[in-house]
């Protein structure tokens, strides 16, 4: 008769610990460990796990990375790596859930949550805006540029012209440094001016302009430039 191996009964104890006690209870590389399980039926994970932790530096961080940079650590296949990154896109559509259709400034943590989750993690800068009606109410949540890892080129006419398509009443901008340093740059002060200046005479309202990362978040409007 075979002997059992040994990671059977582990990857027993660590699903039941989780539906026990939920994720709070896990590590980051046990919480890896359960998306990998499905992917990877045989053998034991752990290592695995404890290795993508390492190398990417936290759980937040293996799941946001590109899949083919995944693809090029050992012990990882394409199911494992559609495993991960379906988590993440999970993740965001949770976030986004719960500030779509809502109103955005009584709900404002929960809407730099879902803009961290959607965007901190990119390797190169994207700029996105929030479009809100008369009630602050989020109508359009749109992705306007990506550009490189330090710059993205941003058009305020083309930002002003949807704002008026959609006929909202004012914009919230978002964009992320993938540095992880939240300071706003001369070029990012200046454009947002640019933004709030033709915006104002059409009454739209520019809230705010929000810089996120892996480290947290800047916010024009809270360190008074706009």
């Amino acid at each position: 008769m075979s002997e059992i191996p040994h990671y059977v009964g582990h990857r027993k104890r660590l699903r039941e610990r989780f539906l026990k006690s939920g994720g709070e209870a896990l590590h980051d590389y046990e919480l890896l460990e359960l998306l990998l399980f499905g992917a990877i039926p045989r053998g034991d994970v752990k290592p695995l796990a404890k290795r993508l932790i390492k190398s990417f530096g936290s759980f937040a961080d293996v799941i946001s990375a590109d899949p083919r940079t995944l693809l090029l650590e050992d012990g990882l296949g394409e199911a494992a790596v559609c495993s991960l990154k379906a988590s993440q896109a999970g993740a965001i559509r949770l976030a986004q859930e719960q500030v779509l259709n809502k109103p955005v400034l009584s709900s404002w943590q929960t809407l730099l949550d879902y803009c961290r989750a959607s965007m901190a993690y990119h390797g190169v800068e994207q700029f996105r805006v929030l479009y809100l009606n008369r009630k602050n109410v989020l109508i359009a949540d749109e992705l306007q540029q990506r550009g490189t890892i330090d710059h993205t080129p941003v058009y305020p006419r083309e930002v002003i012209k949807r704002a008026l398509e959609l006929e909202a009443s004012a914009l919230i901008m978002v964009h992320n440094h993938p540095s992880g340093d939240t300071t706003p740059s001369r070029a990012d002060i200046d454009m947002t001016k640019r933004i709030r200046d033709i915006a104002r005479p059409l009454s739209l309202e520019l809230h705010d302009h929000v810089i996120v990362s892996r480290k947290g978040y800047y916010s024009f409007k809270s360190h008074s430039l706009l």
